[in-house]
């Protein structure tokens, strides 16, 4: 197949064009740098089936087809990229939604929307099923982000509705692996920066608010699975085992043998207390579920960022 992929240089979609290029397909693959980074596709340099565009999917643009899938991956996506950023987060899921579904509806591709367990808020129901509405503040410091996707898939819905577009898409729970940026502000790579520095872990709150997390190759794996699906509507995927602040704080000193003490700071505004998937759907539709334990993929995301000393703040652990 020949694929196009915004969001080619970030963390997901890095691993998402290595897993398309490992089975043979073509990748045209496009990124603006704003969050994403050239490191993670410099591997790709020379690659016979990939090529690369630095290219704001919010501004205008045309790349010759034909397209067999077209997935937009492109967003800054943690709290510090899209606090910084929030016009800009906005845009891409809005205008640069549709840039990319146009390309997708001129291509007969089967699109697909890479969309967020953002979009349920702080839940009222837990776990979190794909029927739950949501509980999010429009404006609120998060909604940038939020709201960006909420109207992502109402634009992806009606191209699909108005135009037939064969699209998808994904509500993703917190994702974890190589790759990730250690001073993005999510839970997982500020636990590793911190430990690998012996600094204090920071904890919001109490700690008793629940994260679940999975592997970035589960994760692509899933996200195939789903575009190749006839599923119309949204699919939770994630790993639903859940644990709280206090007991990933415990595992990550314990995996990185840190020094490391643990504090703790007032809840931001809108933090969710509980995130937890409920993958039901994704079992029975896809026959998907995580398989890489936790502390397996923690080790190799542990082992990523100790061969790159000049990712962690200051000098390793």
């Amino acid at each position: 197949m020949r694929v196009l992929i915004s969001g080619a240089s970030g963390f997901i979609g890095s691993h998402m064009c290595d897993r398309l290029l490992s089975e043979g397909h073509t990748v045209v693959g496009l990124d603006n740098l704003l969050s994403g980074s050239a490191r993670n596709i410099e591997h790709l340099a020379g690659h016979p089936d990939f090529e690369f565009r630095e290219q704001d999917v919010t501004e205008p643009f045309h790349i010759e087809g034909p397209f067999d899938l077209v997935l937009h991956m492109a967003s800054p996506a943690s709290p510090r990229e899209y606090l910084e950023y929030p016009v800009e987060t906005l845009m891409v899921g809005s205008v640069g939604t549709r840039h990319m579904l146009e390309h997708a509806v001129a291509n007969n591709a089967r699109f697909l929307l890479t969309s967020t367990s953002e979009c349920y808020g702080d839940p009222m129901e837990h776990p979190q099923r794909e029927t739950y509405w949501g509980n999010v503040n429009p404006v609120g410091p998060r909604s940038c982000y939020d709201e960006s996707k909420r109207f992502a898939e109402a634009i992806t819905m009606a191209y699909h509705r108005r135009f037939g577009a064969r699209t998808r898409i994904a509500r993703i729970f917190n994702t974890y692996g190589p790759r990730m940026k250690l001073n993005d502000g999510r839970v997982v790579p500020a636990f590793l920066d911190q430990a690998l520095r012996g600094v204090p872990l920071t904890i919001f709150g109490d700690g008793t608010q629940t994260r679940s997390f999975c592997y970035v190759s589960d994760l692509v794996d899933g996200l195939l699975r789903l575009v190749l699906s006839e599923e119309v509507y949204p699919v939770n995927l994630g790993n639903p085992h859940e644990l709280t602040m206090n007991e990933f704080a415990k595992y990550i000193l314990e995996l990185t043998g840190s020094p490391s003490k643990v504090a703790y700071y007032p809840l931001p505004e809108d933090d969710p207390k509980r995130r937890q998937p409920d993958i039901s759907k994704a079992k029975a539709l896809l026959g998907w579920e995580p398989r890489v334990p936790l502390r397996e993929g923690l080790e190799q995301t542990v082992a990523y960022f100790r061969s790159h000393p000049d990712l962690v703040g200051v000098s390793q652990v």
